[in-house]
């Protein structure tokens, strides 16, 4: 993911990724996947200009964002900490995992901390069943995640920021 300057650069980037993929059949949800993964996010400002490339409404883009827990719509924290809300991690404890997070960090879910080091955002299945429960940070699976854990990876993710 590169660092995008100016709305005009997203602009720019957004229509590089609209005229690679708004010919495949049924383009709207990997060309979403497509402006997250290079921008970060799928900034509402790019809704009509994705919309006008597809023959679609607004409101058919809007939709599509905002149903999927995946797609943000602001620019994440410079880490993304995704703590696992499926059956299986929520039976071995990722409540009481998701409530410390949100107490440590001061946010809740699909906030960016104030120093804008860690954005957390629920996730619906990690793949991870038998080491629940199981967190995200940034691209990297945890497993077996206890309240120690996440602090770990929480004060790894701030002293990485410090030493930038």
């Amino acid at each position: 993911m590169q660092e995008i300057e100016s709305k005009q650069e997203l602009h720019t980037k957004v229509d590089a990724l609209i005229k690679e993929l708004q010919s495949m059949p049924g383009a709207l949800m990997p060309l979403l996947h497509a402006i997250q993964d290079n921008v970060g996010y799928v900034p509402e400002s790019s809704y009509a200009q994705i919309a006008k490339a597809l023959s679609l409404s607004v409101a058919e883009v809007h939709g599509v964002v905002t149903f999927y827990h995946h797609f943000r719509t602001h620019r994440p924290g410079r880490h993304v900490m995704q703590i696992c809300r499926a059956e299986s991690c929520q039976s071995m404890g990722s409540e009481a995992l998701e409530a410390h997070a949100k107490t440590c960090l001061n946010i809740d879910y699909h906030q960016t901390t104030n120093d804008e080091a860690i954005t957390l955002e629920p996730v619906y299945c990690l793949g991870n069943c038998a080491l629940s429960p199981a967190v995200m940070m940034d691209d990297e699976v945890y497993g077996r995640v206890s309240a120690a854990d996440l602090d770990a990876l929480i004060l790894e993710a701030r002293s990485v920021e410090a030493k930038a």
